[in-house]
């Protein structure tokens, strides 16, 4: 159980190496939920998400490019302005929707896995196109025929 522990986090540590935050940058960021729960199959838990997502955005931490929340995790393509690390950012939309979905009455030890995966996209990419592969998830996973049947997604391009 403590090598189990110690593999976990080294895991964690493997994933912030090299991690910094550049002020306007974008980065296409993905959160797992603990031991993969479908916790966001639940519509309310999901949006519980989204709003904490939009929340980044109205205190100027971070503009939403796109997102998408599946049952077992959250894509989200976002620009940082700077006044938070990418990290910090992370770590408030976690904690927020985690302590949003308990208080709600979902009785869930942890909603969220330790750390998050990025990428910095570079400024030669198709940002659309990136947007297009995330919000088409949901098709790709089987869990809508399109994007217009499921209800947790959003693009500032669409």
């Amino acid at each position: 159980m403590h090598v189990d522990s110690d593999i976990r986090q080294g895991g964690i540590r493997q994933l912030r190496k090299g991690r910094y935050s550049v002020s306007g940058q974008i980065y296409h960021v993905t959160a797992v939920t603990c031991g993969r729960q479908p916790i966001f199959e639940d519509l309310f838990s999901g949006r519980i998400v989204v709003k904490c997502l939009m929340h980044e955005a109205v205190h100027a931490r971070a503009q939403t490019l796109c997102f998408v929340v599946m049952p077992d995790h959250l894509h989200w393509l976002l620009q940082l302005d700077g006044r938070r690390s990418l990290s910090a950012v992370m770590q408030n939309v976690k904690c927020q929707s985690a302590r949003r979905i308990k208080l709600a009455g979902r009785t869930l030890p942890k909603v969220w896995q330790p750390g998050f995966y990025d990428r910095a996209i570079r400024r030669d990419e198709d940002l659309a196109a990136i947007a297009r592969y995330i919000v088409a998830n949901p098709q790709r996973a089987g869990i809508s025929k399109s994007c217009r049947e499921y209800s947790l997604w959003d693009a500032v391009w669409l």
